[in-house]
């Protein structure tokens, strides 16, 4: 059967042209920094994004973890979303690995951080207090509904960042998708940070990988960092390969998967006993179960599973659904008329 997956981005497949380019990768020793189709991935993100350098990383889990450990010592105190993936899902590995103490601040319903809410945030010197260091924000903010945050409050941050000389990490697993979803240059939305990850094996369709960018010392540090976890890569230009059509190509349609959400969403809207959120400002549509349905999370999930569709628990009663690549319009289709079979 073909299925349709709509748990997540992730799930892409890379594409045809991908698996050929990663055949016929040129390649070296990553960690003697010179493997070419690394290096000119490398290039081309921090190109991309308007920053200095770049690094290749195995994971954006693994990103994020880098950036808070060249930004931060053991017992400084990072300021993260109570929502954001950095604080709910990277397995605690800022305080397990770095010793760096998050403090959670409520992500409002449009994903930002208030900015009171952050100054309020920020230690006192004082020899009680952790030492604030770093404020990180998401683009596209996940939990909250894929929601993308402007270039407008990402340089109210950065400017807040500066003023109180506390650096700026931007969890941008999926910030290719915001700035589409914007229309915007990616630029726009990463120029106030010190440092960005994201996501190649999202949206973007690659099989592995996420890029950490940045100053040159900072992605210096953070190499040597990454070594030291164990994602120093060797033939690595085999994965790059694909990550570099990511960029080239995947970069630029991400409209279409946004339009499919919001298609999606349209006929989801007419099937009966689905509490949906707004409508998808990216490629995420969130939903709740009405009371009156019976069927738990994990029966929906495998009822929906043997008509094909792929679909995912956000909660108890919740559901998020993701568009991508893989997803077209008559995997739309099919999914709501899953939908509508399995809720009847």
């Amino acid at each position: 059967m073909d299925y349709v997956d709509l748990r997540s981005d992730t799930v892409t497949k890379p594409t045809p042209e991908m698996r050929e380019a990663m055949a016929e990768a040129e390649v070296g020793d990553d960690v003697y920094m010179d493997d070419p189709t690394v290096n000119t991935l490398q290039e081309k993100a921090a190109s991309m994004l308007g920053k200095e350098d770049a690094l290749f990383v195995p994971s954006g889990t693994m990103g994020n973890l880098l950036a808070l450990l060249v930004h931060c010592q053991r017992g400084d105190e990072v300021i993260v979303g109570d929502k954001s993936h950095i604080y709910m899902n990277e397995a605690g590995g800022m305080s397990a690995l770095g010793g760096i103490h998050p403090h959670p601040i409520k992500n409002q319903a449009d994903g930002t951080l208030a900015l009171d809410d952050i100054r309020a945030s920020i230690q006192t010197e004082d020899v009680h207090h952790t030492i604030t260091r770093l404020i990180c924000i998401e683009n596209t903010q996940n939990v909250c509904g894929g929601i993308p945050l402007t270039a407008e409050y990402t340089a109210q941050v950065g400017q807040l960042a500066k003023e109180n000389n506390l650096l700026f990490h931007i969890d941008g697993a999926r910030i290719f998708n915001a700035a589409a979803a914007l229309n915007v240059n990616v630029k726009e939305l990463t120029g106030p940070a010190d440092s960005i990850m994201f996501c190649l094996s999202k949206g973007l369709v690659a099989p592995v990988g996420s890029m950490l960018v940045g100053t040159r010392k900072f992605i210096a540090r953070a190499r040597h960092l990454r070594k030291m976890l164990g994602g120093g890569m060797r033939q690595a230009g085999v994965l790059a390969a694909a990550g570099l059509i990511s960029l080239e190509k995947m970069t630029g349609r991400l409209g279409q998967d946004h339009a499919r959400a919001k298609k999606l969403f349209e006929g989801l809207k007419q099937v009966k006993g689905l509490k949906l959120d707004a409508s998808p400002s990216s490629n995420m549509i969130y939903f709740d179960l009405a009371e009156d349905i019976r069927l738990s999370e994990s029966q929906i999930m495998e009822e929906m599973k043997k008509r094909g569709v792929f679909v995912d628990a956000a909660g108890p009663y919740r559901f998020r659904l993701v568009t991508h690549y893989w997803i077209d319009d008559a995997g739309v289709e099919k999914a709501v008329k899953a939908f509508e079979e399995v809720l009847k």
